[in-house]
């Protein structure tokens, strides 16, 4: 190609260019402002909620500072809030219904949050001082770390509970209690943990689950264990049902002959 024509070759590409980094730059400040007025939205929703938490609290004489932070935290980061509320005391009670006191090893709980199911467990019969508290939320880590002074704290994303736990645990667990917001997670991820928590406990112990929609989080059809449910829990706000897991027996021999031939 002749040098001018390379030239003028040349400058047509960097028009393009400053014109392609001028629409960039536009489309830019686009998202940027429509990210804004989400956010202002998203607060405004927020305050309002909170302001309504408020005068319910000033007619009825209560406070109400666990709803508070947990819409706080909830409105920040939704899909990784199990709920908009903390469990209530029914639901709570439900679900620690479930784990043994009387059975040995730690009983591990996934997402407490502000800590109902933790109150629950230990009003139960469950020692502080087996539980092992595995939360993400670092405002809430700082609220069960003074509720709960005797359990063990861990900070971290549940759903690597083999590497936050592996080294931890010294005995199995007696029981997996979860609090996340399961439903929102693809099933293989379902999967991946319920099988880590399967791994870290005793035969036959409970992976305890609650949710608010009717089907199951872990259909039963997939295998490998087997699931009861609750009933349905009116009382609760929204209402919800307790399920729980058990790693079948055929799982279970196959698990052993597979750690014998490792």
């Amino acid at each position: 190609m002749p040098l001018p024509a390379l030239q003028k070759f040349e400058r047509k590409i960097e028009r393009q260019i400053r014109l392609l980094e001028a629409r960039k730059y536009l489309i830019e400040r686009k998202i940027d402002r429509q990210i804004r007025v989400f956010e202002r939205k998203r607060g405004d929703i927020g305050k309002k909620i909170e302001e309504q938490i408020r005068q319910f609290e000033r007619k009825k004489g209560i406070r109400l500072d666990d709803e508070v932070r947990f819409i706080r935290s909830w409105i920040e980061r939704p899909l990784t809030i199990g709920a908009v509320t903390p469990s209530g005391k029914i639901l709570a009670r439900a679900m620690a219904r479930y784990v043994d006191p009387a059975s040995e090893g730690p009983v591990v709980e996934l997402g407490p949050g502000t800590g109902p199911v933790t109150e629950a467990l230990v009003q139960a019969g469950v020692a502080p001082s087996r539980l092992v508290l595995v939360e993400f939320n670092s405002t809430f880590c700082r609220i069960l770390h003074a509720r709960f002074p005797e359990a063990t704290l861990v900070q971290g994303d549940a759903y690597g509970l083999r590497r936050l736990l592996a080294s931890l645990l010294l005995q199995p667990a007696a029981a997996v209690v979860s609090g996340l917001p399961l439903v929102t997670k693809p099933i293989r991820q379902r999967l991946r943990l319920i099988r880590d928590a399967f791994d870290l406990m005793l035969p036959g112990a409970p992976f305890v689950q609650f949710t608010y929609s009717m089907a199951a989080p872990l259909p039963k059809q997939l295998g490998g264990f087997s699931v009861e449910a609750s009933k349905r829990i009116w009382m609760n706000l929204p209402p919800a049902r307790v399920w729980v897991y058990r790693r079948s027996e055929d799982r279970n021999q196959k698990s052993e002959i597979r750690n014998r031939n490792d």
